[in-house]
């Protein structure tokens, strides 16, 4: 009968330099490897603008919200982007002829709720 031990040796030379280089990682870096297991397995967002006190639009299906980030650098630039329906009747449905687009928003003039969807 053969020994498992070589097995096991094997398999944690595979796993202990993943996790090294894991826990090496900065914090930031931590957060963009979840984002992108988040963006792989996807989320039902909903995004929701307003003006005032007054809902004017509503993105359904959002995958995710992207923080810009400057083209040389790796600072945050003031605003946020993503794909999604655009619910333009607000219903908060995606109805027929309602398209996926493209969206970005500023830091600085929009109040926004962003949100998984309960449906």
């Amino acid at each position: 009968m053969k020994s498992v031990v070589p097995c096991a040796r094997a398999l944690l030379a595979l796993l202990l330099p993943g996790s090294l280089v894991l826990s090496a990682c900065t914090q930031e870096a931590q957060n963009e490897i979840g984002r992108s297991i988040q963006n792989w397995t996807g989320v039902n967002g909903v995004l929701e603008i307003y003006a005032g006190d007054k809902l004017v639009k509503r993105f359904v299906g959002v995958d995710k919200l992207t923080t810009a980030t400057a083209t040389g650098g790796s600072s945050s630039r003031p605003y946020r982007f993503g794909y999604g329906v655009l619910d333009e009747n607000l219903n908060a449905t995606k109805d027929a002829g309602e398209k996926r687009v493209y969206f970005e928003f500023s830091d600085y003039s929009t109040n926004y709720i962003f949100y998984e969807s309960p449906h």
